[in-house]
């Protein structure tokens, strides 16, 4: 059976690999844990920039072999990563002439400004003075993220190499789309030999001595990079720490949970890119790193709380990338909001769709939903007013594509040839069906779209209520109570006690139990006697694996634990349950959500949530079950926990009334404190620290600034 385009084989498990990830804007690298790349076909190690491999290797090695490895690891902040390597045993003509654990070698990278930092410090730890060889080894591949991920290319451009002793060379390709790419390698001091793969020292170290090598990797610049480490290093920290004090900072009781925290919003930082039009977060590293319109949505969402510039950010991007026209090869409708952008080689010459694609049923609900949301967050009528055009565009393609044969709901049903089947979030090629197992046929309507749309209309009329007075206004709320009762009728399944996954282009019900039917709950859709029933069905064991809600019932043909979204969990996807969860006042589901993501965090790499993880039943002294290609760190993985505590505490902003509401606030029981810090609203600033005292938590405002105020609600 030929695999689905687009698909990313499972040839090695990122999970096994455990590479160590940097990002900077457009500029992202995956390294082994000694801080090389040994790219080719199918390893995602490299050196990209705007979705091209520009180094696929770089091999650092001493006297001629690999280094020992002491130690790897990503600081937590995401500024660089160390790694600590020695020499082995190194024999000439049978006569030991280094012995192991001589030499000391620190590795120390950064990101910044479109190229890759290095610092080499090397160490003699020996009492005899050494001359030691150390060698870098480099080649650029070029590929595309496509090539990359599997894709066969019949054709492809030139390679040039270009040495400019004693200390630079050009690494050059010129695709089949005339765009002339480049990589400049600069070492400092100048190599004792220099060739088109290699350059090479000899460094001679008294006992105890430490020498200095630094190599930079600069991409697709015309301009040199400046080359001084610690002046850039210190730039990129003066940016992150920019950039940190706009979000509210939490700290808790748990060690481990304030790990979690700490390097999920490491993520997020690092995944945000600076745009014109205002920070955005990339989806995730390696396969996603590039925006996306329902990640960046959703993340956005999830975060908003804590930082609602980003949500700006998201929106004003995505209004100015918002279809205009109908391009039938990218899925793009007037109105239409972008699905995903690509600026590699293959995705200008169309060898895939995704230069601006829009294939997405979900994201252009989603926008009006998230911008709605920012208002009611913020206040902020100057951003809302510029955005209202698109806003309008946006409610236009759902009343007029998006629903095609006007039956009042919202459906997909792809018109690029070579676009994706499936356009929600879960665009596996099989990831819609009946209860039989058989496929479903489109224009398909997913039940987590209506809700959407029902979300996002509820709050446009807020808007327009703002912006233009009443008319448009009760218009918007007639047709979101109107879509709410046609939801009822078409989607609720009594036998499942749930909502069904989707209706086909006959109309007929595909009668699976899905995660889908608990964003339902976020978006407020559901009514309140089907929530209680629904979030039974979500946490029957079938559903709730122990580690979190699986993507479908383990009772469901298709159902796969190790499937991509058959049976996995998504933290995101369980992140918005418990949000709908904690919106019906069923806090116990939802601090059972929190709780069992929160534990699955404890067995993963650098406390860092990935994409997802397999759907297998939690057993006793065992971790969750990785997934073999899951990126890591992805953007709506990271905003989860935030997402997940705003749930536990209730919270809510009233940026009218100038208050912040906790609604029932509950913890979970592996929290005992929770400390907000510069939480702000409008003009105003809080401190506050909550406290649990069995189900009930305090809440004390600690500092304040500002005329807002803190309620609770019980």
């Amino acid at each position: 059976m030929s695999a689905p385009q687009f698909y990313i084989p499972a040839t090695s498990s990122l999970a096994e690999r455990r590479p160590r990830t940097l990002k900077h804007g457009d500029t992202f690298a995956v390294f082994d844990h000694y801080g090389d790349f040994a790219g080719g076909a199918r390893n995602p190690e490299g050196l990209y920039h705007r979705d091209t491999r520009h180094l696929s290797t770089l091999r650092l090695q001493i006297e001629e072999e690999r280094p020992l490895l002491l130690s790897s690891t990503v600081q937590n902040n995401n500024a660089m990563l160390s790694a600590d390597l020695t020499n082995p045993d190194v024999f000439r003509d049978g006569t030991l002439v280094l012995p192991r654990d001589s030499i000391h070698v620190l590795r120390s990278k950064f990101l910044w400004q479109s190229g890759c930092h290095e610092l080499i410090a090397v160490r003699n730890y020996s009492d005899v003075r050494r001359v030691v060889r150390l060698s870098v080894e480099f080649a650029a591949d070029f590929a595309d993220i496509f090539e990359v991920r599997g894709q066969r290319r019949p054709e492809r451009g030139s390679l040039a190499v270009e040495t400019a002793p004693p200390d630079r060379v050009w690494l050059r390709y010129t695709g089949l789309d005339r765009v002339v790419r480049e990589t400049r390698l600069t070492f400092d001091p100048h190599p004792e030999s220099l060739a088109a793969s290699r350059a090479q020292w000899r460094v001679a170290l008294e006992p105890g001595e430490r020498r200095a090598l630094f190599v930079v990797v600069s991409c697709g610049t015309a301009a040199p990079l400046d080359c001084r480490f610690f002046v850039n290093l210190r730039q990129a920290r003066r940016a992150r720490v920019q950039a940190s004090k706009r979000m509210a900072t939490v700290e808790t009781s748990n060690e481990i949970f304030n790990e979690l925290l700490c390097r999920s919003a490491a993520d997020l930082a690092m995944l945000t890119t600076d745009t014109e039009h205002g920070p955005y977060p990339y989806a995730g590293t390696p396969w996603f790193s590039t925006a996306f319109g329902r990640d960046g949505l959703i993340t956005a969402l999830q975060m908003l709380w804590v930082d609602p510039l980003l949500a700006r950010g998201v929106l004003r991007f995505l209004a100015a990338t918002q279809a205009q026209a109908t391009d039938p090869a990218a899925d793009a409708e007037p109105g239409k909001i972008l699905h995903e952008s690509r600026h590699g080689e293959m995705a200008r010459l169309r060898e895939v769709p995704f230069g601006m694609y829009y294939g997405s049923v979900d994201a252009t609900p989603l926008f009006v939903m998230l911008a709605g949301l920012y208002w009611e967050r913020t206040g902020d009528l100057d951003t809302i007013r510029q955005l209202w055009p698109n806003i309008l565009a946006a409610l236009g393609w759902i009343d007029g594509h998006g629903d095609r044969d006007r039956d009042g709901f919202v459906e997909y049903l792809r018109q690029s040839r070579d676009g994706l089947d499936h356009q929600g979030w879960k665009d596996s090629r099989d990831a819609v069906f009946h209860a039989d197992g058989s496929s479903a046929r489109g224009p398909i309507a997913l039940c987590e779209v209506q809700a959407y749309v029902y979300e996002a209309k509820r709050l446009a009329a807020r808007l327009a209520q703002q912006l233009e007075g009443p008319e448009r206004a009760a218009r918007l709320r007639a047709e979101a109570e109107a879509l709410r009762e046609r939801f009822e009728r078409g989607f609720w399944d009594d036998a499942l006690g749930s909502y069904v996954l989707a209706l086909d282009g006959e109309k007929r019900p595909c009668r699976v139990l899905a995660s889908n039917a608990g964003h339902a709950l976020l978006c407020g859709i559901a009514a309140p006697e089907r929530a209680s029933r629904l979030a039974e069905a979500l946490m029957r064991p079938d559903m709730f694996s122990g580690w979190g809600i699986r993507t479908v019932s383990s009772r469901e043909v298709r159902f796969n634990p190790t499937s991509y979204h058959n049976g996995s969990i998504w933290p995101h996807d369980n992140a918005l349950i418990a949000l709908g969860l904690a919106r019906y006042g069923l806090k116990s589901e939802a601090l059972r959500i929190f709780t069992a993501l929160f534990e699955a965090s404890t067995y993963m790499d650098l406390r860092r949530l990935p994409e997802l993880f397999c759907g297998f039943r939690r057993k006793r002294d065992r971790g969750p079950t990785y997934y073999p290609v899951a990126c890591a760190p992805q953007a709506w993985a990271a905003a989860s926990p935030f997402a997940l505590l705003a749930a536990a505490l209730g919270l809510e902003f009233d940026h009218a009334a100038q208050g912040v509401r906790f609604h029932h606030p509950r913890l979970p029981d592996f929290l005992e404190q929770v400390r907000i810090r510069n939480l702000r609203l409008g003009a105003s600033r809080f401190d506050v620290l909550l406290r649990r005292h069995g189900n009930d938590v305090a809440v004390n405002v600690l500092s304040k600034e500002g005329p807002g105020r803190v309620e609770v609600i019980l």
